[in-house]
């Protein structure tokens, strides 16, 4: 007689070889997965939309499957689909397979209309997707002469936008494409992808779920996509029957009719740009009694005058591209926009070519009326009269954009005074923003840089610091660090994020143009409130570096040691430990040398400790001893500045090394100086991790009762902190005394609630804490 189970079994079982009386089961389902968010980001498109209804047909033949379900182009009810067809890298032929994600790269002239036939064909088969639409712009991301943005930043966008919390951002790109993958894959999305300029940025960004789209815009046919299934479809200039239809829809059907040779030379002159067109009509929607043929004549003139010069001969990596143009077309659109020009009040002209000249590619008010030098109730009529002549865009985000070609032509004309004035009035505007934010996010946490005064001159805070509120994850460092309320905390954050491309885009151009250091390496400090709370670390990097340098350059060594310990975080986090190993030993003779030329700066003892601070946990993952060593150094620093707070974090981090070095008496007593301390000091969040890490100590010294007291009690604060992540780290500890002990009840309660927390934040571990909660589960009778 066998007794055995073989196959998949959900749930409990019972081998029983006789049964008597009734038979009860206890099962309790591990916990649904939480409701995915439905990101919607796609922007939507123009309202004015004319003939291209052959490259939508186009898309529609290759990005619908042929399979049974026409309503949603998939024949399962969760989206899927498993026919998965040949299919050739001949980028002509039939779908890669109909169960397969569709790659379509649409390529053409900036201007020519290819982000408007994308956003139509996402408006028309939105209803494909109810896994929602993840936007990238890659123009936003591109990195000041470098080829292309960066992929690893783009994938974290769209990590973001479907859930997932920022503490499981931080792996490097082989790690993100993973997650990636893994979250895509139950969900059918559509990726749209602007202004895409190597193929990697489109192979990383590739769902996982049967049924879902990437559709990518580029002024390059990247023929290289071929390979991974993609259909190439070049978008090309308006003809000039559909050039005058789109004129006759902007500016009136009996204007066009009435002088038809001079329509045609409009649409010549614009050379089947819609964003040249829209200019024209502008302008004679503006101008009712401007006639077609006087403004053909006034185009005629200005182009012949412009005859033998390019809007923009040279290839710039930041703006358009116009050497693959036909003869000729650059100097005939430059004329489209120069007419437009001349047609504006003095005021919004030269706010027009301040805004062109300033490195930044989008403006909220405030930024903008800042680069014109103008209060933002003077810049608002001159914002519109440019949205009135189609040379300015506003998005449904508020910010106001200059097109690509629009912006090039008015850096053109803007002089050497007025680009110096545009960068500067950003930096300001940029600098003084993130000072408020910074404060507002970290409260009084160490700082090298001294905003006082440029915030006094600002006027009233925008974040309203005046109420009490939320802690903040600094470096533990400076006394009180506490931000402002919890909106005020939100808001700036939210600023910043706002921001976060603008800024890094300002601070790139000052510390390129040299004599603007100062205003450098501040912004760079205080941008670190936005990259200390949201994981953009290839940002971050960026900025430390470029502040790092400006601040040796400026001669302030505390500063650039202060932006190197920090440049360390992300280092480590992209497990590029020896550049970060490399920072920090810079630092650290930075922050001595500040110190020794003015010893009297309490502020330098505060760096000197922050430094060593850093330093340890460097060495936590290579060297726990020396680990210890600097968290010992830290604690000394910062009794000797009189920072308490300081002085508990280090002892915190101390006993966790200590432990870790099997010293888990002397680790115990220094956690519990540390706890004491932070209870003491109000600081129930970090309190919480430390009475985390005694239970630690505990199970490894074998108290185990203790450890579970201890463990509970830091899990049940951290969850009211909302700190779920550091929650879920006791829970695990907790789950696995239980599977020690036999105690299946708390087994499953702990595992219950550090799954819920994983999954709730998009973390890579929770498919493994599922399959130990549904074993817990499927063991129990």
């Amino acid at each position: 007689m066998g007794n055995e189970v073989s196959g998949t079994v959900h749930g409990p079982v019972v081998q029983a070889g006789q049964l008597h009386g009734d038979v009860h089961f206890h099962y309790q389902a591990p916990p649904a997965r939480p409701p995915a968010r439905v990101p919607r980001q796609v922007p939507a498109g123009t309202a004015s939309f004319e003939n291209r209804t052959a490259e939508l047909a186009e898309l529609d033949g290759w990005l619908t499957p042929d399979v049974p379900d026409a309503r949603n182009g998939l024949d399962g009810p969760d989206g899927r689909n498993g026919a998965d067809g040949p299919g050739g890298p001949d980028g002509s032929g039939g779908p890669a397979g109909a169960g397969s994600p569709r790659i379509a790269l649409l390529s053409g002239l900036p201007g020519v209309g290819k982000r408007a036939t994308v956003r139509r064909w996402v408006e028309r088969a939105r209803d494909r997707f109810p896994g929602g639409q993840l936007y990238v712009d890659f123009a936003r991301l591109r990195r000041e002469g470098a080829a292309g943005g960066d992929v690893s930043e783009g994938l974290r966008h769209c990590l973001r936008s479907i859930g997932v919390a920022e503490e499981y951002l931080s792996g490097d790109l082989a790690e993100l494409t993973a997650h990636y993958r893994s979250h895509s894959a139950e969900r059918r999305v559509v990726v749209v992808l602007d202004e895409v300029s190597e193929p990697a940025q489109v192979r990383a960004l590739i769902p996982n779920a049967p049924g879902s789209v990437v559709l990518a815009t580029s002024r390059e046919r990247l023929g290289e996509l071929v390979w991974d299934g993609a259909r190439l479809l070049p978008v090309e200039p308006l003809s000039a029957d559909s050039g005058r239809r789109l004129l006759a829809r902007l500016c009136g059907e009996d204007r066009v009719r009435a002088e038809p040779e001079a329509a045609a030379r409009l649409v010549e002159w614009c050379g089947g740009l819609p964003v040249a067109l829209y200019v024209v009509a502008a302008r004679l929607a503006v101008h009712r009694r401007l006639t077609l043929s006087a403004l053909a004549a006034e185009l005629a003139d200005e182009n012949r005058r412009l005859a033998g010069l390019s809007m923009t001969g040279e290839r710039h990596m930041d703006g358009p591209r116009m050497g693959d143009s036909r003869p000729g077309e650059e100097h005939t659109v430059s004329a489209v926009f120069t007419v437009a020009y001349r047609d504006l009040p003095q005021d919004v002209a030269r706010l027009y070519r301040l805004l062109g000249a300033c490195p930044v590619r989008s403006f909220d008010t405030g930024g903008a009326a800042a680069v014109g030098g103008l209060p933002a109730s003077a810049a608002t009529p001159l914002l519109h009269a440019l949205e009135r002549a189609s040379l300015l865009d506003v998005g449904e985000d508020g910010r106001y954009r200059l097109h690509d070609l629009v912006r090039l032509h008015a850096r053109d004309l803007a002089g050497g005074e007025e680009r110096e004035a545009a960068l500067a009035r950003a930096m300001e505007y940029q600098l003084t923003g993130a000072a408020f934010a910074d404060r507002a996010i970290m409260g009084r946490r160490l700082r090298i840089a001294d905003h006082e005064e440029r915030m006094r001159r600002a006027g009233p805070d925008p974040f309203d610091r005046s109420r009490s509120g939320g802690e903040s994850e600094g470096d533990g460092r400076g006394g009180d660090v506490r931000g402002g309320d919890g909106d005020g905390r939100d808001a700036a954050l939210a600023w910043l994020e706002a921001e976060r491309a603008d800024a890094l885009a300002v601070l790139r151009a000052a510390a390129a143009h040299g004599g603007m250091d100062r205003q450098t390496w501040q912004l760079a400090e205080a941008l670190t409130a936005l990259y200390l709370h949201h994981r953009h670390l290839a940002d971050w990097i960026e900025s430390g570096e470029l502040g790092a340098e400006a601040a040796a350059r400026d001669g302030q060594p505390a500063a650039e040691a202060r932006l190197r310990a920090l440049l360390s975080r992300p280092l480590m986090d992209l497990g590029e430990f020896e550049r970060a190993r490399q920072q920090l030993d810079t630092a650290i003779l930075r922050a001595e040398e500040a110190a020794a030329a003015t010893p009297e700066d309490r502020r330098l003892t505060l760096l000197r400790g922050s430094v060593q601070e850093f330093s340890g946990r460097y060495w936590d993952r290579f060297d726990p001893s020396r680990a210890a060593e600097a968290y010992a150094a830290a604690r000394a620093l910062s009794a000797e500045a009189g920072d308490e707070r300081g002085v508990a974090i280090a002892l915190y981090f101390l006993g966790c090394s200590q432990s870790a070095t099997g010293r888990h008496e002397e680790g115990l007593a220094t956690l519990r100086d540390a706890d004491e301390r932070l209870r003491g000091l109000g600081d129930v969040r970090m309190a919480a991790r430390a009475q985390a890490a005694i239970g630690v100590a505990y199970e490894a010294l074998g108290r185990t009762a203790e450890a579970v007291e201890a463990l509970e009690e830091a899990a049940r604060a951290l969850r009211a902190r909302n700190a779920t992540h550091y929650e879920a780290q006791a829970l695990e500890t907790l789950a696995d005394i239980a599977a020690r002990t036999g105690d299946t009840a708390s087994l499953r309660r702990h595992l219950r609630r550090a799954l819920e927390i994983h999954e709730s934040g998009g973390s890579p571990r929770a498919p493994q804490l599922r399959a130990r909660l549904e074993a817990a589960e499927t063991n129990t009778s």
